[in-house]
């Protein structure tokens, strides 16, 4: 469940593929029990996202679901899901107040924004180097909540950034551009989307502000480097809790996934492909341990703890993974790449 043709479609597909791959593999293998993977597209709406989260239910009579892919669907529909105590993975929504609410049948399989905003806001500080900073948020219950956690790690490192908000509907930013071109930042952070985090960025540059732009990784995308166009997205830095495996990767297990993937999708696997993998494993190592009813898939995720591609996968209590890097990508000709560990990374 997730966004699959809405303006941010680019965060969801790559994980409804990784997850597509592990099932018809297990499929292939003329199993006694098959596994159907039912696609409900919320467009990351809320309100749709949980008609579809009964439908599921009452109709389709699903026992698990991989998402819902996106911080604010997942608020509402976790409640639907805990009431139908049907259990749930998502690959993607890292709002970290999802862990607070006592629910038994929610889990992610990526760090919160608790660890990916100290972990950006750091790399700002250190890694970047800036002294002064300019936060943006897109109003959203991901978007605002990991700039603040920006914000707040920012302010341990003795930096005080000025903030401000836009509304990701419309397309003309230049309250917030102006802003930021008066205040003359060494660094800007962007909590939000690619789709308006490219038009953002775009503004920026054409208003010749030259600061460091920064992202979530709501921004992982291609989309963000269309949006703002090549020139001027050249160096965009964007944090994420996802590994996203390149060409180049060595571990065997891997790059198996990401040539698998290649192959399949005629494209390198993008973000949080792998999550949706790790995912979509769980759920299936679950039925090939004969646990075929919600409840006891459920039992089995408790004691899951296996060398996923994306991260060693293990859920602890409120249904965090256990593992906690960030990682930290850049723009170059054109391309998201790599930098390395946000605790790790420098800029050259």
């Amino acid at each position: 469940m997730g966004d699959l043709t809405g303006p941010n479609a680019g965060i969801v597909i790559p994980p409804r593929n990784g997850a597509k791959l592990v099932i018809d593999d297990y499929n292939k293998t003329n199993p006694a029990v098959k596994i159907e993977l039912v696609e409900y597209d919320s467009q990351g709406d809320p309100s749709k996202a949980v008609a579809l989260a009964q439908q599921a239910i009452k109709t389709d009579k699903i026992v698990a679901l991989i998402g819902p892919a996106f911080s604010g669907e997942s608020a509402q529909v976790a409640p639907v899901l805990e009431e139908a105590k049907l259990p749930s993975i998502s690959p993607s929504a890292t709002n970290a107040a999802l862990a607070t609410n006592g629910w038994k049948y929610w889990h992610r399989v990526l760090p919160s924004d608790s660890i990916q905003g100290p972990g950006i806001g750091d790399f700002i500080a250190t890694g970047v180097g800036a002294k002064k900073v300019f936060v943006i948020d897109d109003k959203s219950e991901y978007g605002k909540p990991l700039a603040d956690a920006v914000k707040a790690q920012l302010a341990t490192k003795g930096v005080t950034p000025e903030t401000d908000s836009l509304d990701p509907a419309e397309s003309d930013f230049s309250s917030v551009v102006n802003k930021v071109a008066a205040a003359k930042p060494e660094a800007i952070f962007f909590g939000g989307y690619y789709a308006a985090g490219g038009n953002l960025l775009k503004q920026l540059r054409d208003k010749g502000v030259t600061a460091k732009f920064l992202s979530g990784d709501g921004s992982l995308d291609k989309g963000l480097v269309d949006g703002a166009g090549a020139a001027n997205a050249e160096g965009a830095l964007v944090g994420c809790p996802c590994y996203i495996a390149t060409p180049d990767v060595t571990d065997a297990k891997v790059k198996a996934f990401a040539d698998t993937y290649k192959a399949a999708y005629k494209a390198d696997p993008a973000i949080y492909a792998a999550e949706g993998y790790d995912a979509a494993t769980v759920f299936v190592d679950a039925v090939k341990a004969g646990n075929v009813t919600s409840d006891k898939i459920n039992e089995f995720i408790a004691t899951v703890d296996i060398a996923g591609v994306s991260k060693q996968v293990k859920f602890e209590a409120n249904g965090e993974v256990s593992a906690k890097d960030i990682y930290i990508y850049q723009v170059k000709d054109g391309v998201i790449g790599l930098l390395g560990k946000a605790n790790e990374a420098k800029l050259g």
